[in-house]
């Protein structure tokens, strides 16, 4: 099914959840942050999130520097 990721068109699984596109984008080691439609999905409920055809995601991972 098709999404928008981060601003670019991707293709995800039907019934692909928010805790499977963090697991397919390989970052559930890394501390991140999910948005759906511009609604922040807690990280306890990504699992039961199921992702529809055309939702515009952002994943959003901290960075350090100086």
């Amino acid at each position: 099914m098709r999404i928008t990721l981060n601003g670019q068109p991707a293709q995800v699984p039907e019934g692909a959840t928010a805790e499977q596109l963090v697991e397919l984008q390989g970052l559930t080691s890394t501390i991140c942050a999910v948005e759906i439609n511009q609604s922040l999905v807690p990280k306890a409920d990504r699992a039961g999130r199921v992702i529809e055809p055309d939702d515009k995601i952002e994943i959003v991972t901290l960075v350090g520097g100086g």
